[in-house]
């Protein structure tokens, strides 16, 4: 719904936009919900008794921070989430699952509120979202966590065996517990880690991976 509005507006105006011209904003992100829930309504019609987990995407932050205040997601985003997730939710028997980047820890309890089960990715190397111990003690009981379980930025593409090894430990210590994690790397891997390194994550799975 977002970055939908991103696409068709620009993010630079868009931007502008929620600051300054509301209207336009609300009208904009009212027509990508209307697409969202047209597309979603077509394909639960044919599977929705079939699959158990929906994904959405919708990136609202960067390294450092949200990309808009949690006062405007709850303002222009949270009722669209709320209706689209639900609308996901009451035609299927999937959880709902959303993939959003960046420094997002301000948001988490909105997510929740909206009616979300599964978080991704857990990128640990932005703000707030490296302590997965944390995260999981404060959200833990309400949601999956999906990914977080290495550092794609810099321990998988650079870390050594022993280094990618610690890394997957601790993260597996830190979510697995009682349930609800499913492992996962950050992202996508990338080309510049070495095939050894992917041997590595695996394994480690693995051996951490049971408890």
């Amino acid at each position: 719904v977002f970055e939908s509005a991103f696409w068709l507006r620009g993010d630079k105006q868009f931007f502008l936009d929620l600051g300054g011209n509301p209207k336009m904003a609300e009208a904009i992100l009212d027509m990508t919900l209307e697409f969202r829930l047209a597309y979603w309504a077509k394909v639960l019609e044919e599977i929705g008794d079939l699959v158990d987990v929906v994904v959405e995407y919708d990136d609202l932050g960067h390294t450092t921070n949200t990309l808009i205040s949690p006062q405007m997601y709850r303002r222009y985003l949270k009722p669209r989430h709320r209706e689209l997730w639900g609308f996901i939710k009451s035609h299927s028997h999937a959880a709902m699952f959303l993939h959003s980047c960046g420094s997002i820890y301000r948001l988490i309890p909105d997510f929740i509120d909206a009616g979300l089960d599964i978080l991704n990715p857990i990128q640990l190397n932005a703000i707030n979202m490296d302590d997965t111990k944390k995260l999981k003690r404060e959200f833990g009981k309400d949601l999956t966590f999906w990914g977080g379980g290495v550092n794609t930025n810099k321990i998988l593409p650079r870390g050594t065996v022993q280094e990618i090894k610690e890394e997957i430990k601790r993260r597996i210590s830190d979510f697995a517990e009682g349930g609800g994690y499913v492992f996962a790397s950050v992202h996508n891997i990338q080309p510049d880690v070495p095939p050894e390194n992917i041997v590595t994550m695996v394994e480690a799975w693995k051996e951490y991976g049971k408890y």
